[in-house]
This record gives structure tokens, C-alpha cells and sequence, in this order.
């Protein structure tokens, strides 16, 4: 193997990178990290016109352009259509970072077992788009790279006097979501790595966005070993490793970005 420098390991020009979710709190952080890096970036969202939204601000590198489509990952219809609809706009897509998230805010004391389904079915969706990724390379005879986001509370329990006489604690069926994403990341890798499509997994936390709790974003810092919360750019260089060549040989992977939080 020819030796690349570090700027062509890490660069994604010529490659194409679909990003669900790709107009929420941490999707549009994602989305500018692989523009930034060459990559033409189709932003996928519920409603097209908001993912175009987002396409059209996102930086231009070489010859890179950038697209929105409209993709629902709780509806397989939806899924597919999305997925043929990215292919159809950038001719071909090499990175797939399921990010999308639907759920709802419901705790252990009142979620529904209809909302407990619902939420679980994020999962379904995350599978279905991997699977359409990976038949879509070994079509072409490339190579492909699945990054799921996952979440700490994937491998931790979240901790109760956190948020109690706060808010609703951490929803149990977001607990048992992102556990179950992560070892289906396991179960792709080892099935595809012949295929050339690497499958990792990215679990950030704790990242609140600015509608979070003032007084849980207070008590969630005592928890941390940093003593305060992530913000959204300081995931770029862990997805950048997970969908370039910088991370050839690493697939099967939960790569934690967490201030330290599952190292106490």
C-alpha cells in the first residue's frame, strides 16, 4: 500500500456523504466538517426545502456540490425514495452518517408502549439506509464507509438526581435505541467488511443544545471529568476519522466522544 500523506488520508473530495438529520443541533455541524473536507454532502431531512436550506450555506471545496433531499427514516417508503433520490442528484454515495433522530419525551413513568415501538423503529431505519448504502457500493465495485451516531447513554445509565424535579428523565426507550444501534454496528461490520463498507459508530455525550435545562446542563457538568458540556464541532474530527481514509482499517467500532463521562 502506497503511503498517503495525513491531508490525503483525512481529504473526501470526490466522495459523496449523505447525512440524515442533517438540519438538526449536531447534523448541521456534521454536515460542514465533510464539506469542509472536499466531500459533496447531501443533506437529507423531513422536509426538503429546509434540507436544500442547508445544502445552499454549506462550503463549496473543488468541484464539490451539495444537495437536500427529503427522507423520513421512520417510513421504508420514505427511506428508499430518499436514498434513490441522493444517488439520483450526486450520481453515486460513498458515506452514509445515519444521524436522523425522532422521538418521544416520554420517561420511564409514562412512555407508551406505542411510543416505546415508535422510537425503537429509528433503529429500523438506520439499517435500512446502511443496507441500500452497501448494495449501492458493491454495485459499483467501491468501497463504502456507515457511521451511526450513537450516544454514552448507549453504554451507561444516565443518572437520576440529574434530572429529577428538573425535567423527565432520560427516556428508557432512547436508552435501549442507542445500545441496540451500537451493537448493530458490531453485527454490520462483520458481515460487510468483505464488501469493502466499513460500519462504526459515533456516541457523543453529554452535547445539550440550547433548549436543554438550564438547571440539568448545571448538574450534568458535576458528572463530567472536564466539568462542563461538548459543543458540536468538537465531534468533527472523530466522524472525519470514522468516513475518510484515515480510518481504513477501523470498522466494528464505538468511538465515544464524552469528556471522559464513561471513564469514571
Amino acid at each position: 500500500m502506497n503511503e498517503s500523506s495525513i491531508q490525503q488520508l483525512f481529504s473526501l473530495s470526490g466522495r459523496v456523504a449523505l447525512i440524515t438529520g442533517g438540519s438538526g443541533y449536531l447534523g448541521q455541524s456534521f454536515c460542514r466538517v465533510l464539506a469542509d473536507a472536499g466531500a459533496t454532502v447531501v443533506v437529507a431531512s423531513r422536509k426538503q426545502s429546509r434540507a436544500q436550506q442547508i445544502a445552499d450555506d454549506l462550503p463549496r471545496i473543488g468541484t464539490a456540490k451539495h444537495y437536500g433531499v427529503q427522507l423520513d427514516q421512520l417510513d421504508e417508503e420514505s427511506v428508499g425514495a430518499g436514498f434513490a433520490a441522493a444517488v439520483d442528484a450526486a450520481d453515486a454515495v460513498d458515506i452514509l452518517i445515519n444521524n436522523g433522530q425522532q422521538g418521544h419525551a416520554m420517561d420511564l413513568t409514562n412512555v407508551t408502549a406505542d411510543a416505546f415501538s415508535s422510537d425503537l423503529r429509528n433503529a429500523t431505519g438506520y439499517f435500512l439506509l446502511a443496507r441500500h448504502l452497501r448494495d449501492h457500493v458493491v454495485a459499483r465495485g467501491a468501497a463504502g464507509s456507515v457511521v451511526m451516531v450513537g450516544s454514552m447513554y448507549g453504554v451507561v445509565g444516565s443518572y437520576p438526581d440529574a434530572y429529577d424535579g428538573v425535567c423527565l428523565a432520560s427516556p428508557v426507550q432512547y436508552h435501549a435505541l442507542k445500545g441496540g444501534i451500537i451493537h448493530m454496528t458490531r453485527h454490520l461490520a462483520v458481515y460487510w467488511g468483505k464488501d469493502q463498507v466499513r460500519v462504526n459508530c459515533l456516541s457523543p455525550g453529554p452535547f445539550p443544545s440550547e433548549k436543554a435545562p438550564a438547571e440539568m446542563v448545571e448538574r450534568l457538568k458535576t458528572k463530567s471529568p472536564m466539568g462542563r458540556m461538548g459543543a458540536p464541532q468538537e465531534l468533527n474530527g472523530a466522524l472525519l476519522l470514522l468516513a475518510s481514509d484515515a480510518g481504513s482499517y477501523i470498522t466494528g467500532q464505538n468511538l465515544l466522544v464524552d469528556g471522559g463521562w464513561t471513564a469514571w
